[in-house]
């Protein structure tokens, strides 16, 4: 009789339905360069573990409402084990942080405030500027990038300003 062992490769569809997504989605994310592509075996092409962590780090990341490009930095800047951490945390989603109606601008820290330091995981502001358009500035954006963020801030509500009847 043998003893059950874990599991550390899977085919494409075992793979999607462990962590909730479709194949579609996990070749998606190969193409992306978010999962490294698997060695190809033709039809006996499997995943490792490194693609379950990944996929359940992502998995978390896209509840925390982070876009794939701030998603894909996450995931090179990290080590597998603190996407191990990551994978292993709360996916439960959080409600989504809306800024405050234009025109004023959106509170900020003063640009001498200090950073938090570096945690592997990098958190974001989500600034909605008008429905259906929001910008993303990360907690640890430098002073010039802020600047930069404040003023796209400023120029759609000029604009929103000149399209008053």
């Amino acid at each position: 009789m043998s003893t059950p062992k874990t599991q550390s490769e899977w085919k494409l569809t075992e793979l999607a339905e462990a962590v909730g997504v479709s194949p579609r989605t996990v070749r998606y994310y190969v193409q992306r360069g978010l999962l490294p592509a698997p060695p190809f075996r033709g039809p006996d092409t499997v995943y490792g573990e490194e693609h379950l962590v990944r996929l359940k780090a992502i998995r978390v990341l896209q509840a925390r409402f982070l876009p794939l490009d701030a998603i894909q930095a996450e995931l090179q800047r990290s080590s597998l084990d603190e996407l191990r951490q990551l994978a292993d945390s709360d996916a439960t989603p959080t409600p989504p942080v809306h800024a405050q109606p234009l025109p004023g601008p959106a509170p900020m820290a003063p640009p001498h405030a200090p950073r938090r330091p570096a945690t592997g995981l990098n958190r974001y502001e989500r600034w909605e500027l008008i429905p259906g358009l929001e910008l993303h500035v990360s907690e640890a954006a430098d002073t010039k990038t802020r600047a930069l963020a404040e003023r796209v801030r400023a120029l759609i509500a000029e604009f929103q300003e000149r399209e008053k009847p």
